[in-house]
Formats: structure tokens, sequence, C-alpha cells
């Protein structure tokens, strides 16, 4: 018999028992978005919140987006692309020390963030000011979804693990995916786990997918 699949993510995948991890709710803080010459952008959910503000006021500034997804997105949406990183927040240092420090950055973010590039950066003199544009909360599905023996987790954030540890534990049955090294780090101490090749929901199924055997 084939173990079964859960996904915890913001979107299903038909191999998997889904379980939607987070609810979002967004926040509008004012922001004057003429200050800057760059943004930043880690998130589907950062695009779908730049929605409630005149695009006019920000649609032409340029972007430093930190996957070729949420590039999409935002490229969907009419933003302007500066630069595209490798999935890994940590590693947007790299791309934003590519460019001149007179140069003023926004990060629109998450409450909670995994990463501490942007202080980083700012340690080393790039002025980056950031706004809060979205909380994540955990949702009913992930905090009630039952699983049975011999699963194989698949993790798409550090914020899906935490809460679907606040209801249930990973036993030494379970095989665990997650979708890079920061979200690794959220697991318990002990758990063994493959990370996926590339940094999406497609690419944690397809790791997963090779554990059923």
């Amino acid at each position: 018999m084939k173990r079964q699949i859960y996904l915890f993510a913001t979107s299903k995948h038909p191999d998997a028992i889904s379980s939607k991890s987070l609810e979002v709710r967004f926040l509008k803080p004012q922001i004057d978005f003429s200050k800057y010459d760059y943004l930043i952008i880690t998130s589907k959910q950062t695009v779908k919140a730049l929605e409630q503000y005149k695009r006019e006021n920000f649609i032409n500034i340029p972007a430093l987006c930190v996957s070729a997804k949420t590039a999409a997105s935002y490229e969907s949406f009419g933003g302007k692309i500066l630069d595209i990183g490798d999935g890994y927040g940590d590693n947007l240092v790299k791309n934003i020390k590519e460019k001149s420090k007179d140069k003023k950055w926004l990060y629109l973010r998450a409450e909670l963030i995994a990463s501490d590039f942007v202080q980083r950066c700012k340690n080393d003199g790039y002025d980056i000011d950031e706004e809060i544009l979205y909380v994540s909360e955990c949702a009913k599905e992930a905090l009630e979804v039952e699983v049975s023996e011999n699963p194989i987790l698949v993790f798409t954030s550090p914020s899906a693990i935490e809460c679907f540890l606040k209801t249930h534990t990973i036993g030494e049955d379970a095989k665990v995916v997650v979708i890079g090294k920061t979200t690794a780090k959220a697991l318990p101490s002990g758990v063994k786990y493959k990370i996926s090749q590339k940094t999406s929901i497609d690419s944690c199924m397809e790791t997963a997918l090779t554990l059923q055997v």
C-alpha cells in the first residue's frame, strides 16, 4: 500500500491530501512609493496585497523577486522585474549587493519572516525600509487534518511546520519533504528530511512521489 502524501501549502495538488497551512489577513499601511527606487517582493501574497493600492503609485518601480514564480505573479500583475533570486530569501543579499548603495529599497513583507537578509544588507550600508502588508495565521485545515500511519509530509514554509506541530507530532514512521533549507530549520531536532530540487510545490511533490515506493 502506497504511503499517503499530505501537502501543507497555500496551493493544492491532485496527488496529495492538501491542507491549507495559513490564513492570510492583509494590511494596508500608508506608503509613499515615490521615495523608492526598488521594491523587494518575496511572495505571491505580497502581490495580492498590492492590489489594495493605486497601481500607478508603484507599478513602474522595478522589483527584486525571490523566485521565478513570484516574478511571474508580479509580471502578470503588470509590474517590472529588476532581478530574480534563486528562491531563497537568504541569497537575496547577493542580488542587493550588486546594486549601488545610493538606491533606496522597500521590502514589502509578512509580519513574520524567516530570513534576516534585509538586516544583513542594512548592516553593510544599504538603505532599505520595510512595510508589513500581511499577517499569516494558522488555518483550521492544517490544525485538524487527520494523518495516517507512515505518511509523507510535505511542508512549503517554516510556518506550515509550526502550525502542524501545534496539534500534531512528526513520528518516526513519517517521511518529510521540505521546500528549502530555511523551512528545514523549523523541523524538530532529529527529524530526517529531503529538500526538493527546486523551490516549488511541483518539485516538492516530485520528491514526495519518489518516496511512495
